[in-house]
């Protein structure tokens, strides 16, 4: 079994049944309430049942996507918990992707003051960025992620094998933010990655390159738990990444996360380009790598309504907008001020690449 040791938690590695069941065995809940959504409480509830099987628990079902991501989903988990006896010794089992985490997180954390919870994440995605951290919260008024807190669970149990569910847009979704923890703060990772030629059949993906992807979020939230300075780096290609998804909700086929951050880091690249901080060698070598795992010109076309998004993103300061920009491979600058001029520009590139 393989651990991370972060400061008040544990990333455990291995059969989550067998985690799952003796983090139980070492705990005394009064209930244990597991928030699924259709997907996972068919293909990932019976991984973790029989640890279960001796526990008064319950089992909350939500709608999959982010359009559930929202306060009236919340409602709806409180009301059955609160219909089913949780008490401030219930366990929350979050058990699925990045909206599950974000979402039961933040319901445990704020269900009668705060209740324990556990990760159990259930894309390639989560395991490697949304469940290590302590970010949870959800979507308001279309903008990503603006209602939520700080807090960390009890574990986070990472099984590959529950990788084997996914698909291969589901699996390159979570390559974008393991190809991001490279990009900024591991040239190693980001070149072993590429080397793997991106590894999207979930059977490629090795407990090791998860680990490895892992621990560089590890070592920046640990030295920045609140975001103040370091942390930001984690946010590359998510400025104009989470504004290109966003306004692809929009479309027939709106984007996952990890391709719209692809997107984004892409566009940033640009913007960096644009202000020295990568020469045009550097910035295209990567821009072309990067438009191999994802490319879709029809998602950059609506430049102001973009831009429009972009001004509601949390990370503003004083209604200027800020950008985590990369300045070499391995290595990023937290925050950067970005003009809608230069946003511009890194749309047109993107869209004529």
């Amino acid at each position: 079994m393989t651990e991370l040791d972060c400061q008040d938690y544990k990333i455990i590695f291995g059969s989550c049944q067998k985690n799952l069941s003796t983090f139980l065995s070492e705990n005394a809940y009064t209930l244990i309430c597991v928030l699924v959504d259709e997907n996972t409480h068919k293909f990932c509830f019976p991984k973790i049942s029989e640890a279960l099987s001796d526990y008064q628990h319950m089992v909350i079902e939500i709608s999959s996507g982010e359009d559930f991501k929202n306060l009236e989903t919340c409602q709806e988990i409180y009301s059955q918990m609160l219909e089913g006896g949780a008490d401030r010794q219930t366990l929350m089992v979050n058990l699925g992707g990045g909206v599950i985490g974000d979402m039961g997180g933040f319901c445990a954390s704020t269900y009668m003051r705060g209740i324990d919870f556990i990760q159990i994440p259930t894309t390639l995605l989560s395991q490697v960025d949304s469940s290590v951290g302590g970010k949870l919260g959800v979507d308001f008024e279309m903008v990503k992620n603006i209602v939520g807190v700080f807090n960390n669970p009890e574990r986070v149990l990472i099984d590959p094998e529950l990788l084997k569910t996914l698909d291969t847009h589901q699996v390159r979704s979570g390559f974008a933010e393991m190809i991001k923890h490279g990009l900024i703060a591991d040239e190693q990772l980001y070149e072993d990655l590429f080397s793997m030629h991106f590894g999207l059949e979930p059977k490629k993906i090795t407990t090791d390159i998860v680990y490895r992807a892992i621990q560089v979020k590890k070592r920046v939230v640990e030295k920045d738990p609140f975001e103040k300075n370091l942390r930001k780096i984690l946010n590359f290609g998510h400025t104009l990444g989470h504004a290109i998804e966003t306004e692809s909700w929009h479309l027939e086929k709106p984007l996952l996360h990890g391709e719209a951050i692809i997107v984004g880091m892409i566009c940033e690249n640009y913007i960096a380009y644009l202000k020295g901080l990568l020469t045009n060698e550097i910035m295209e070598r990567i821009n072309q790598q990067l438009k191999h795992v994802f490319y879709r010109d029809d998602v950059v076309g609506n430049a102001q309504e973009i831009i429009s998004h972009m001004k509601k993103d949390k990370k503003n300061q004083n209604k200027r907008i800020f950008a985590a920009l990369i300045d070499g491979v391995g290595s990023a600058i937290p925050a950067t001020e970005i003009s809608e001029e230069e946003v511009l520009q890194s749309l047109s590139y993107y869209k004529n690449m």
